[in-house]
């Protein structure tokens, strides 16, 4: 039986400061690329965040697990966490902050696609391949329908980030598979976390170092402040949050709120870095939220229809 709670006004207040939080990410990479690389602070993040995990796990007596069959998927959730944000980061440094977090967060849809190839119980429902079809018809009308800014370089440019947003994505997608399909997902979430931080660490370091960031790096005000927030608030309290959130509320309630995260990170761009919203860009947005939505909210959405006609 599960024993976890229906939101409360606690849990909805949190959600909504997650959903900022989560979304005001990208709004700091990109708004300090130009003193500090987004690849560069993404690796500085990890590096410090896998202190504070482990730090807090000594703090909880909590003992890393390198059993058999555990380190293996651990190592490659790593991989894919580097991977995915080498994605991101080097998307921001061509597409604007508000492309990157409406297309890094299609990644429900690659990960419900996974699962239901590996998980039975997750094969997908009829209304659910709607949502992907719907989706994929967002992401096409967001790439091709941009109006005035569909032609010269900067277009080009923005296209290029944008794909890269995508496969980001894409491999954080492919990361909720690995965890799902594994023995990781019997570790607690810290665990998970810490792998993925410390491999994280371990290969965008080089990455940044092999691509000249370290050397153009400037340590202004506002970069440190960035660095702060991503390695404290981002990447340690706010996952932290989110796991206590999980182990006390129902999860299908609380991933209704995560599409906030989205519809912030468009709105903080316009505002915060004056981010032009292409009207194609726009309605394409839409559509991949809508599509996104009804296949991660499937289950909550099948339990409302059946409470009203009960």
């Amino acid at each position: 039986m599960d024993t976890r709670n229906a939101l409360d006004a606690r849990a909805v207040g949190l959600m909504v400061v997650l959903c900022l939080i989560w979304s005001a990410q990208q709004i700091a990479l990109k708004a300090t690329a130009q003193d500090c690389a987004p690849l560069l602070q993404i690796a500085v993040r990890s590096g410090v965040a896998a202190l504070l995990v482990g730090l807090w796990m000594a703090w909880r007596r909590e003992r890393l697990t390198l059993a058999h069959g555990v380190w293996q998927p651990g190592v490659a959730a790593g991989a894919l966490f580097a991977l995915e944000f080498l994605l991101a980061g080097e998307g921001l440094r061509y597409t604007s902050a508000a492309h990157m977090v409406v297309f890094l967060y299609t990644a429900p849809i690659f990960a419900a696609l996974g699962l239901h190839w590996w998980l039975p119980a997750e094969r997908l429902a009829p209304l659910q391949w709607a949502g992907i079809a719907l989706a994929f018809t967002g992401i096409v009308v967001a790439f091709f329908l941009r109006g005035s800014q569909g032609a010269g370089p900067d277009w080009q440019r923005m296209l290029w980030g944008d794909l890269l947003g995508l496969l980001a994505g894409a491999a954080w997608g492919a990361t909720t598979v690995l965890i799902r399909v594994t023995r990781l997902s019997s570790l607690p979430a810290s665990q998970t976390l810490l792998y993925q931080l410390v491999v994280g660490f371990a290969l965008l370091v080089p990455l940044a170092w092999g691509a000249g960031h370290v050397s153009a790096f400037h340590g202004t005000p506002a970069v440190w402040a960035s660095l702060a927030f991503q390695s404290v608030v981002v990447s340690f309290a706010s996952f932290l949050l989110w796991f206590w959130l999980l182990r006390t509320y129902l999860a299908s309630r609380l991933g209704v709120f995560s599409f906030l995260t989205p519809l912030f990170g468009v709105a903080l761009g316009a505002w915060l870095l004056a981010e032009p919203i292409a009207p194609g860009f726009l309605a394409g947005a839409v559509l991949v939220l809508a599509g996104v939505m009804l296949v991660s909210s499937h289950g909550w959405l099948v339990q409302r229809w059946k409470m009203k006609g009960a």
